[in-house]
């Protein structure tokens, strides 16, 4: 059997400060070992089966891109790490202030953080799909943040899990 505190302090962060997905995945049931497809399908499935409300609370935990966290140096390990690898802390004074008024026209609109699997983009690409995705309609931005919070997911697992099976009792 699977401990649920080790299980839980291990994952419960890989749907940003939203632990109840590891936690519902768990319930559900996992086959062991698991492997980082078969648990991100598991937290996935976790994740989807939420209601609207509990799916925004998700996308409203992640943090602004280059934004007031950031700033402050409150973001996550993951979060930091992968806005790092985008160069999104080594912005301008001119980038940055793009990306801050990005932030606040995109919340203002949809009501949540702009998200995405930063992994393998620079800030141009970035910036590119923040200016495209403002044109979403709501439903279709919830839709496609809802989809790189589970890319991202999923990249937090690989780097929890490089290449092992989790087995612990």
């Amino acid at each position: 059997m699977i401990d649920r505190t080790a299980f839980v302090d291990r994952f419960g962060g890989v749907f940003e400060h939203s632990p109840w997905v590891a936690e519902r995945a768990l319930d559900a049931g996992l086959a062991k070992p698991l492997t980082v497809q078969s648990l991100h399908a598991a937290m996935v499935e976790a994740f989807r089966a939420a209601d609207y409300a509990e799916k925004l609370q998700v996308l409203r935990a992640h943090p602004d891109l280059a934004g007031r966290l950031a700033i402050a140096g409150e973001l996550t390990a993951s979060s930091k790490a992968e806005q790092a690898s985008a160069g999104l802390d080594r912005l301008s004074v001119a980038e940055h202030t793009r990306f801050l008024a990005l932030n606040a026209l995109y919340i203002q609109r949809f009501g949540f953080p702009f998200i995405i699997a930063v992994r393998g983009l620079d800030k141009n690409d970035i910036i590119s799909a923040f200016e495209s995705r403002i044109g979403s309609t709501p439903e279709q931005e919830f839709a496609t943040a809802c989809a790189e919070v589970e890319k991202i997911a999923r990249l937090r697992l690989d780097s929890l899990l490089p290449g092992e099976t989790y087995d612990s009792h």
